[in-house]
């Protein structure tokens, strides 16, 4: 089995806000459109219009409906690679394929090593491992690390195809390892949370939980405002983790 590198204080992810993503799905179809010819590459596309799709997906958009009654909402959930700090995926890897980098914390799959035997995908708690038919491989969520340090493209465009694309911004992308970057006051001012922490893998992507609502009522000719509570993040949790267990392929 593989061992872990030495922790790094850099710790490159996404920061992930359920309270403006809408579900759209621009951030799974411009995944797959980069990967086409991108670090994963070739990502397997079978009868995508047909009775019987199948292929590989590195992101993945669930949606749920919670709460009940007029406190009823739609919660629409992006799920990768969490890039994890302590990675089961990668201390379970027979091989070596499975890899955290040192230099910022992206978890990786060496595809010409990876024998495809699917460990990973078992040790993988929130589902984030993808075994490619094609290939004969794990593929997963690399951060567009092709992209994010390619010098040929326009700085503002080294950023994960599915940050650029996401057309709420309800993506963001950074280093959560410093205190002071975008990200991580962010996560700082909403109380964002890491997906399943108590599994003790220390996930690095974050989500910012759904903001309370404000619900008007007009009676009697006078206007009263009542505030509806964000999701409980247990809870919410806990809807995840069975939602993972019944979706995840």
């Amino acid at each position: 089995m593989t061992s872990l590198p030495a922790p790094t204080s850099k710790k490159l992810g996404l920061v992930i806000d359920l309270d403006i993503c809408v579900g759209c799905q621009a951030c799974a179809t411009s995944c797959k459109e980069w990967n086409t010819g991108g670090y994963s590459a070739p990502l397997s596309d079978h009868d995508p219009y047909g009775a019987d799709p199948s292929g590989a997906w590195l992101n993945r958009v669930h949606s749920y409906e919670i709460g009940e009654g007029e406190d009823s909402r739609t919660l629409h959930f992006p799920r990768a690679c969490m890039h994890c700090e302590e990675p089961d995926c990668v201390t379970v890897c027979p091989t070596g394929a499975s890899y955290k980098r040192q230099e910022d914390g992206i978890v990786l799959v060496n595809p010409d090593t990876c024998i495809g035997c699917k460990l990973c995908s078992w040790a993988c708690p929130y589902g984030a491992r993808e075994y490619d038919h094609d290939d004969g491989v794990m593929k997963k969520c690399s951060l567009c690390v092709d992209r994010i340090y390619n010098d040929t493209l326009a700085e503002s465009e080294r950023i994960p195809a599915c940050v650029r694309a996401c057309p709420t911004g309800a993506r963001a992308f950074g280093d959560l390892g410093d205190a002071d970057s975008d990200v991580s006051k962010s996560v700082a001012s909403r109380d964002g949370y890491g997906l399943l922490e108590d599994f003790g893998y220390k996930p690095v992507n974050k989500y910012l939980p759904p903001r309370p609502r404000r619900n008007s009522n007009i009676e009697a000719g006078t206007q009263a405002s009542e505030t509806i509570p964000a999701a409980d993040n247990s809870a919410t949790e806990k809807l995840f983790a069975w939602a993972d267990r019944v979706l995840s392929r």
